[in-house]
């Protein structure tokens, strides 16, 4: 028997509301809401519901959208759409380890990120300006590679800056626990900085110009007179692991990444850097 659309429409809408609430766009949430309500009309053609979503409808939808032609960038909309209400859902292990077809490798990048110089550039020009809140934001997402939304959602109780194991804990959507990440000397430095020029007994860390939680747009227009955005740090972050070595299960737990295709697109490396790679292995 086919179950009832309304009676998971109330769900689709929490999912909006919480899009809203991470500062996402209109058209972004629309589109989510487009995509799901999409995924939604599949699952009842099944005989299933987003209320008890599994792993195997995940899979069962990215495998019918590919037996029905569409594009890879569809499909991959549709995963990410379906990987976002699953963080939503705190139910993370219903899009692990999804099989899908992966772009041809001569047509995939590396996600654009700083060059060495230009982080330094950024660094100093931070520091130049001199605002405590704005080193330490750019010194945190470089340095940690945290979402933009996850920053702006940390509390003062989140950073532990104890002498010898220095970390800050991001949250998963409705407080829960999500993942610690060790913070490097500078982070740790200009995030006491920071904390002592604020003086802030506030439960948030990062404040606004007007007393109140910082959001993302803020930051992004914060970032916006460097040129840089808070993905292009991220994505920074990452490579920068990628090419010192790091385990790339390493790099995807750190990053949070749920899909490790994701971290992999990292691993694409200059041609000129496979000749040092062997030396480095071999000599």
């Amino acid at each position: 028997m086919k179950k009832n659309k309304l009676e998971v429409i109330p769900l689709i809408d929490d999912f909006s509301q919480w899009l809203a609430e991470a500062d996402k766009s209109d058209n972004t949430i629309k589109t989510y809401r487009a995509v799901l309500n999409q995924f939604h009309e599949w699952l009842l053609s099944e005989g299933m519901d987003l209320n008890h979503l599994k792993k195997k409808d995940v899979q069962q939808y990215i495998t019918y959208l590919e037996a029905q032609n569409k594009s890879l960038a569809t499909v991959e909309k549709a995963f990410s759409t379906i990987s976002m209400f699953a963080r939503f859902l705190k139910k993370l292990d219903v899009v692990q380890d999804i099989k899908r077809k992966q772009k041809d490798k001569k047509n995939q990048e590396a996600p654009d990120s700083l060059t060495l110089d230009e982080c330094n550039h950024l660094l100093a020009e931070v520091k130049k300006d001199g605002n405590p809140r704005d080193i330490a934001i750019v010194y945190v997402l470089l340095h940690t590679g945290i979402r933009v939304s996850e920053l702006c959602g940390l509390n003062q109780d989140d950073i532990n800056l104890t002498t010898n194991q220095s970390s800050l804990t991001v949250h998963e959507s409705r407080g829960e626990k999500g993942r610690t990440i060790p913070l490097s000397k500078e982070v740790k430095y200009y995030l006491e900085k920071y904390i002592t020029s604020q003086n802030n007994e506030k439960e948030f860390l990062f404040e606004s110009n007007f007393h109140q939680r910082i959001t993302p747009r803020a930051v992004q227009y914060m970032l916006k007179k460097y040129n840089v955005t808070p993905h292009k740090l991220r994505h920074t972050f990452c490579n920068q692991l990628v090419q010192k070595g790091i385990d790339i299960a390493v790099v995807a737990e750190l990053a949070g990444h749920l899909d490790i295709n994701v971290t992999k697109k990292y691993l694409k490396s200059p041609v000129q850097n496979l000749d040092s790679a062997i030396k480095q292995a071999f000599s």
